[in-house]
C-alpha cells in the first residue's frame, strides 16, 4: 500500500469512530442539557474532527517532501491550530452565553470524540503495517 492509500485509510479510520462518538454525544448532550447541549457538542464534534483532518492533510500534502520541510509544515500547522483554536474558544466564551453553548458538553464531547479519532488512528495504523522507507544516503558505518 503506498503512502497516499494509507492516508486515506487513516482518516477513514479515524473519522469512521469520531463521527459515531459525535452522534452520540451530541445525542446524550441534547438529551441532558437540552439545546445548549446540543450546541457545545456539535461545536466540540465539528472543532475536533478539523483539527484531527489539518494534521491529515498535512501528512498527506507532506508526503514526498524531505524531513526538513515536513517536521516545518506539520509544527506551523500545529502552532496554527493551536492560535486559532485559543482565538475561537476566546470568541465562543465571549460571544455566547454559557446558557447558549453549554461548556461542560463541549469539553466532555471534545475529549470524547478525540479519544475515538486517536483510538481509531492507532487501529488502523496496525492494521496497515507500513513499511517506512529508510533514507538512501545514510551514512555507512565504519569499521
Amino acid at each position: 500500500m503506498n503512502i497516499a492509500n494509507s492516508n486515506s485509510a487513516l482518516w477513514r479510520g479515524a473519522l469512521t469512530p469520531s463521527l459515531i462518538v459525535s452522534l452520540l454525544t451530541i445525542i446524550i448532550s441534547s438529551i441532558l442539557r437540552n439545546l445548549p447541549g446540543f450546541w457545545g457538542a456539535l461545536l466540540a464534534a465539528t472543532t475536533v474532527v478539523f483539527f484531527f483532518s489539518v494534521s491529515m492533510l498535512v501528512s498527506r500534502l507532506t508526503k514526498d517532501a524531505n524531513p526538513i520541510t515536513t517536521m516545518a509544515l506539520a509544527m506551523f500547522s500545529y502552532f496554527s491550530k493551536l492560535i486559532l483554536m485559543a482565538l475561537f474558544l476566546i470568541l465562543v466564551t465571549r460571544l455566547t452565553d454559557p446558557g447558549d453553548v453549554d461548556r461542560t458538553a463541549f469539553g466532555v464531547s471534545a475529549l470524547l470524540i478525540a479519544i475515538a479519532w486517536l483510538g481509531g488512528e492507532i487501529r488502523v495504523f496496525f492494521r496497515l503495517r507500513l513499511q517506512l522507507p529508510l533514507p538512501e544516503n545514510s551514512p555507512k558505518l565504519e569499521q
